[in-house]
């Protein structure tokens, strides 16, 4: 069978390599057609063997899409999805409701903050691992959804039938002044409408009259490049370069600012870490390049290329690296595909040995791939007793108990010494009884915590959020650049 294989595939030379390819797996293929034990079902061979090992040996980028992740890449272009409508916390075996959106099947259906999930379609949650209950979420995206919930106060779990529909995603979903005239905006993905949104937000906190913005990429992981292009010339003069497209098959294309833009003048701060790619970083590395923004976090991840999709048979489609994105100053985003290289302690070496590169100012910058931050900051980490304490779900279910009997705060509400005092004793009567010094040192973070979780449930998430921020070491260190 060896010797047969090797006449069926190699004894003819054909001119055309793409040919002789083709024509050396169909004869492969007809082989396997013939002779194998089982009958060859020809979409599996195509479709789920033969195209994505074919694929996966160009780069880790390039891949087959099949019909579903097809749909998910338009829903990502028209920034909609499928939901209920609830901004949940989710935790081993728990789902408690933080926030409720307006008009969403789960508001209608009269779903409240501060419910707990306890079962989907007949599936108790208490004993589920992390991984399943989120693949169980997950399953109520796409058909209708059976919930038992339990309410405070509430001995009887209520039932609730839900059928997920199209939902509104905004890509920049904070916005806020973090301090007088500073305003802080997170994008986490870049989408159809993501230029647009960033606009409006900044216009919402005072426009041309802010004093400095905090613009948060962090696990941004990228999305639609003309919405990347878009963003960066809200901060960029016209006629700017953003980013310049090479690659073996199409011709060098530079992307400047349009013409008649009028762009922010305000001081910057972009925060990036590790997770920020792809169209985030073209963003980060455009207004690196022009001196626009100072670059505050660690390095980002390194994915610089042109995925071009094409569509193929039955809604499938192959997705293609075609050309690589560099900077303005002609530093390429992607990263070596080199094993190791996708960990943090690799991104440091690699800047190490990395060419280096100026800045519109002058001011020296390391290609090599990814995006260097000019301040270096990381996220404060958690000690051991905050750690059990976060881990535990417990701060979600004080509030929840605080908010049945105190349902009307607001933006001024602060954690007094009573409430923390209430906190240490259920804390206590659930077997976490930390001594006094630890407690002690851990009060500020308690606090701020509890205060979060508080908000989440009352004010919604993104009044939590702006708490949760206050803390955040990497914006505290973007503040100290904006505000020396």
């Amino acid at each position: 069978m060896p010797t047969l294989l090797a006449l069926l595939l190699w004894a003819q030379e054909e001119p055309n390599d793409i040919e002789q390819a083709v024509r050396r797996f169909a004869q492969a293929y007809a082989l396997v057609e013939r002779h194998n034990a089982d009958p060859v079902n020809p979409s599996n061979a195509f479709y789920e063997a033969a195209l994505p090992g074919m694929l996966r040996a160009l780069d880790p980028h390039s891949a087959f899409l099949t019909q579903t992740q097809m749909e998910q890449l338009r829903d990502m272009e028209r920034s909609t999805s499928k939901g209920f409508g609830t901004v949940v916390s989710v935790l081993p075996g728990r789902v408690i409701v933080l926030q409720v959106l307006p008009g969403a099947p789960s508001s209608r259906a009269g779903i409240a903050p501060g419910d707990e999930i306890v079962g989907i379609n007949n599936i108790r949650l208490d004993g589920l691992t992390m991984e399943q209950l989120i693949g169980v979420l997950g399953e109520t995206r796409q058909r209708q959804a059976l919930l038992h919930v339990r309410r405070p106060g509430n001995a009887v779990l209520m039932r609730f039938t839900l059928t997920p529909e199209e939902m509104a995603s905004p890509s920049v979903d904070r916005a806020f002044l973090i301090r007088p005239g500073i305003g802080f905006v997170r994008a986490t993905s870049f989408e159809g409408q993501t230029g647009k949104q960033m606009k409006e937000a900044i216009e919402k906190l005072g426009g041309r009259d802010l004093k400095g913005l905090v613009l948060d990429l962090r696990n941004n992981g990228g999305g639609v490049v003309q919405a990347a292009i878009e963003t960066a010339a809200l901060f960029l003069a016209p006629g700017k370069k953003i980013l310049t497209v090479r690659g073996r098959a199409r011709p060098m294309e530079e992307v400047t600012a349009p013409g008649k833009s009028e762009p922010y003048t305000f001081p910057m701060a972009v925060l990036i870490n590790e997770r920020t790619a792809s169209a985030a970083e073209i963003v980060a590395g455009a207004l690196q390049d022009h001196d626009r923004a100072t670059i505050v976090g660690t390095p980002s991840y390194g994915k610089g290329l042109v995925q071009s999709v094409f569509p193929v048979s039955e809604g499938n489609g192959i997705a293609l690296t075609t050309a690589f994105y560099f900077t303005p100053s002609g530093r390429s985003i992607q990263r070596p595909l080199k094993e190791g290289q996708l960990d943090s302690n690799a991104r440091y070496a690699n800047l190490e040995t990395a060419t280096e590169f100026r800045t519109a100012g002058g001011r020296p910058v390391k290609g090599g791939g990814g995006i260097e931050p000019d301040e270096v900051a990381h996220p404060d980490g958690l000690t051991a007793l905050q750690s059990v304490i976060d881990a535990s779900g417990l701060l979600t279910t004080f509030a929840t108990e605080y908010l049945a009997r105190k349902p009307s705060i607001d933006r001024n509400f602060r954690v007094s010494d009573e409430l923390l005092s209430e906190l240490q004793g259920f804390l206590a009567e659930r077997r976490i009884q930390p001594g006094l010094l630890e407690w002690s040192r851990a009060q500020a973070w308690i606090r701020s915590r509890l205060q979060q979780e508080i908000f989440n449930q009352a004010l919604g998430v993104e009044a939590g959020d702006e708490v949760e921020f206050g803390r955040d070491g990497v914006v505290r260190a973007a503040l100290r650049v904006l505000s020396p």
